[in-house]
């Protein structure tokens, strides 16, 4: 937990602590898109919009809504060409949405000249250089026939999402450095690439602009370029951190060891240092007992650049499930001889602020101790990193651990489909009693087998299950390797005693009856509500690209009408091509011809699709598909 608190400071430091339950960063600089006056003279075939829609089955028939924050690219007779921005940049984090049309072919280049591959790839199963999340080949007409493309770089895996649904990229770009000279000296590095979720590049060098760049040279900066010759596509929330290269250092640093008990890290201060040595990680290496020490360290921290930096502070020895009554450790960072904050020990041990610094180099102070240790806090890490103005998150000179060498113990669906029962982590809560279902196609589910809820679905590879085998590890999960897309998690069918009554958060009478195995080797779930009994199955068609949901159900002597519930987002929309769009358009709901839903508010402000169970004698049915 964070602590707020103010310093008012006139002369080199301003602070404020704040506390924050969402993980702490600086804000992205946001790319305006009310209008095309943050790029340079815009092309006839871009345009912004309110709202667009691809059709998922056939090229060519997107239509957009009037207004404004969505970048549009549509291929016309006359113009057909790249957009690029009046930011012009060096180092940079990336992140945007975007959305293919069927069939739709763009990319992203960064500084006009590496690109990221934007395409539909919806259902690749192999994917090359030429797929979403690819790092672009490059191309030498000199070179021989076939051979022409070279250093391409295909994505890890093929995590795309159908046409027409909205998909996130995310880029840590590190541009080419070179000397005073104007020599090339390092080659441009894409550090990560995530798609949806999903690491697909990482560490990549690329040793001179891609296939198609807008400049074939190298400069320490450059714009952003949107490809618009090749593809109808959207792009919205464009958002970026823009870096320089010279680093926040922590150097000079010595450490004062104490042993004892303490009862705060006032009482360092009366005492005499068992020991003073240099170091060069942060952390506390005197000799002697894991528990029962104190210390103080300083240094002097280099800032580039004048501005407000965010400061995260962790000392692993305290955790957020300490006794409030027994701490077993404090922490007190100063810098420049002003207090930054206090970690009191009794609602765990990690802090946060925003500073504001001067460029310039200042002292700096870390003091702690430690009283006893925690079997579920082993670690005695002291972790520093700090994020500013042209400065990347930084974690200070932290120590280097040699992990045991682990390999990765993972499930894949290749030909047939795999189940894993275990644990898996539903927004945030480990839920116990799970199965999760891999299917070739590479659609992927898990479900709560205890309460009968679909707790998410992923596209991509299916089960990392490392966490549950590695020395019995403390987490025991199992770890989708795909992109995840967390469902309501609310029973998927019950009885209602009109279609407005409050869909329950749990079934009280359901009785999980385990599950059989169909020809095809997928489960069929069974279980009971009150007298009624439900067989619940999902099956993939399309080659993975849909997963369809049905239930059978046997009528009991339950009073009122049995009702499945198959979506809750933020927004329900009936698209024109009949799919519902689901959580501005996160996937698709597909339902069976002339079925017509009940699509109605709750009182958490979200939206619920239902279908009714449609009953013949004693027996009832209701099937719907999933598309992402």
């Amino acid at each position: 937990m964070f602590y707020r608190f103010f310093f008012l400071l006139t002369s080199l430091l301003s602070w404020a602590l704040y506390a924050s339950a969402q993980q702490n960063q600086l804000p992205f600089q946001q790319i305006d898109l009310q209008n095309l006056s943050a790029f340079k003279p815009a092309p006839g075939n871009w345009s912004v919009a309110g709202d667009v829609f691809y059709d998922l089955n056939a090229a060519g028939k997107g239509s957009t809504k009037s207004g404004t924050g969505i970048l549009v690219n549509k291929l016309s007779a006359k113009t057909n060409e790249h957009l690029f921005t009046n930011m012009e940049h060096g180092d940079l984090q990336l992140e945007l949405d975007f959305m293919m049309e069927k069939g739709s072919n763009a990319g992203i280049y960064l500084q006009g000249r590496y690109e990221v591959q934007l395409f539909d790839s919806w259902g690749v199963k192999t994917p090359k250089s030429s797929d979403c999340g690819a790092i672009y080949e490059r191309w030498d007409e000199s070179r021989p026939e076939g051979r022409k493309g070279y250093e391409g770089h295909p994505p890890a895996q093929n995590v795309s999402k159908a046409p027409g649904l909205w998909q996130h990229l995310s880029i840590v770009f590190r541009a080419p450095r070179f000397n005073s000279n104007g020599q090339k000296i390092a080659n441009a590095r894409f550090l990560k690439v995530m798609q949806n979720g999903v690491v697909v590049q990482e560490n990549v060098e690329v040793t001179g602009p891609t296939r198609a760049a807008a400049f074939t040279d190298e400069k320490p900066t450059g714009p952003l370029m949107i490809q618009g010759d090749h593809g109808a596509v959207a792009i919205r929330s464009i958002r970026y951190k823009a870096y320089g290269t010279e680093p926040v250092t922590l150097t000079n640093m010595k450490l004062k060891a104490y042993d004892g008990r303490f009862k705060s890290i006032d009482d360092m201060t009366s005492m005499t240092a068992k020991r003073e040595m240099d170091l060069d990680v942060l952390a506390h290496l005197a000799p002697g007992s894991r528990d029962k020490f104190g210390g103080v360290i300083t240094g002097t921290i280099h800032i580039p650049r004048t501005g407000q930096y965010l400061i995260d502070l962790n000392l692993a020895w305290i955790p957020a499930e300490t006794n409030p009554n027994n701490p077993n450790g404090e922490g007190q960072l100063t810098i420049a001889n002003k207090p930054v904050f206090t970690i009191s020990g009794r609602h765990g041990g990690s802090a946060s602020a925003m500073v504001t610094l001067e460029a310039g180099d200042h002292p700096l102070t870390l003091a702690y101790y430690k009283n006893f240790g925690l079997w579920y806090a082993r670690t005695n890490d002291i972790t520093l990193s700090l994020e500013g103005p042209g400065v990347q998150y930084t974690t200070l000179n932290p120590v280097i651990l040699a992990q045991d060498p682990v390999g990765e113990i993972s499930l894949l669906a290749k030909g047939e489909p795999v189940m894993q029962r275990g644990f898996v982590n539903y927004k945030g809560t480990k839920r116990t009693h799970t199965i999760s279902v891999g299917e070739p196609g590479e659609a992927n589910y898990s479900i709560d087998l205890s309460k009968g809820e679909l707790l998410q679905i992923w596209r991509g590879d299916f089960l990392e299950t490392t966490p549950m085998w590695y020395g019995r590890g403390e987490t025991q999960l199992s770890v989708p390797l795909g992109s995840v897309i967390e469902m309501a998690g609310k029973p998927s069918i019950t009885f209602l005693a009109d279609k407005n009554a409050a869909w329950p958060d749990s079934n009280t009478v359901y009785t999980n009856q385990g599950y059989d195995l169909d020809k095809t080797g997928r489960p069929v779930f069974k279980y009971a509500l009150g007298t009624a009994s439900v067989r619940e199955s999902f099956t993939t068609q399309d080659e993975g690209r849909r997963l369809a949901h049905s239930f059978t159900v046997g009528l009991g002597q339950e009073k009122g009408q049995l009702w499945c519930r198959v979506a809750e987002g933020s927004s329900i929309t009936q698209m024109a091509n009949g799919l519902y769009a689901i959580n501005d358009k996160q996937y698709f709901i597909e339902l069976p011809a002339n079925e017509k839903p009940v699509i109605r508010a709750t009182p958490q402000r979200t939206q619920e699709l239902l279908i009714p169970v449609k009953a013949t004698g004693t027996s009832g049915t209701a099937a719907y598909s999933i598309i992402w």
